[in-house]
């Protein structure tokens, strides 16, 4: 059955506080309707016209990018002692509503990042449908930062951030330019002015990997929940234990190729 709205709520708001993706994405809820969701984004610029005259067309190669992003099913299921749900003083829907959002934040978070596309979220880190590659390079150098935050277009610069992982940070922040002043601003953990996140999920620094991700996840990244979580409560099958079988439908997927872009490492 589906949570009620009260818990489905506690859930939500407990799910925004453990993912990391839900912060810096974009979040669609649609409910009511199918499994796909069609996500646009325009390239036509506002004109200055002179009184009077016609607003011009405007003559883009695509008016609209149109991307496709599916929901999949995301399954936990939680095992719990029957005393101990039974005991008058334990809040069973608050620690379900914790426990379901963390298990369901990690695996979210980790899909949005790596996810193949096959019955789960295109992350990021895709070869074929995340995001682009702007830098290549054979170890992590002063000016490949430089290059990779320059290779993102002004509009979504001013949205951007940092993401690697705790190892690459540790490497960024003994970087110095030619005047010995460091690229890592410790005061308040920015590269050139933009805030750096970490994430467990993301690779390190080696052969053939995408350490390092930039650029405005709002614009570049969304996320559709398709539906509200569902709650299978089992009291038979595994005694003295009550099983929870969870499920929710979530998708996830790059729809603007400008707004996040990669640093590669060179295959060994």
């Amino acid at each position: 059955y589906a949570m009620p709205n009260s818990s489905n709520n506690k859930y939500m708001t407990a799910l925004e506080k453990e993912s990391l993706f839900r912060g810096i994405g974009t979040v669609i809820k649609a409910y009511g309707s199918g499994y796909r969701i069609f996500a646009k984004d325009s390239n036509d610029l506002a004109e200055w016209v002179a009184e009077n005259d016609a607003i011009p067309i405007y003559e883009g190669i695509e008016d609209f990018t149109i991307n496709t992003v599916d929901s999949w099913k995301l399954a936990a299921l939680v095992k719990m002692d029957e005393a101990f749900i039974h005991d008058a003083s334990f809040d069973i829907e608050n620690y379900l509503i914790k426990r379901f959002a963390k298990n369901f934040g990690r695996a979210e978070d980790n899909a949005f990042i790596n996810g193949n596309g096959t019955e789960m979220p295109t992350g990021i880190l895709n070869a074929t449908g995340g995001a682009e590659v702007a830098v290549s390079i054979n170890k992590i150098t002063y000016d490949d930062v430089i290059g990779l935050y320059f290779s993102v277009k002004p509009e979504y610069r001013k949205n951007a951030v940092w993401l690697m992982n705790d190892v690459t940070a540790l490497a960024l922040r003994t970087l110095k330019d030619n005047a010995g002043n460091y690229l890592w601003r410790d005061s308040d953990d920015t590269i050139l002015g933009k805030k750096v996140i970490m994430t467990e999920f993301m690779p390190d620094a080696e052969s053939d990997s995408k350490p390092i991700a930039f650029g405005d996840f709002s614009a570049g990244y969304q996320i559709v929940d398709r539906q509200g979580i569902r709650i299978l409560r089992d009291s038979f099958t595994a005694k003295p234990y009550v099983k929870f079988y969870t499920t929710k439908r979530v998708g996830g997927d790059v729809v603007n190729f400008d707004a996040i872009k990669l640093m590669k490492f060179a295959a060994s």
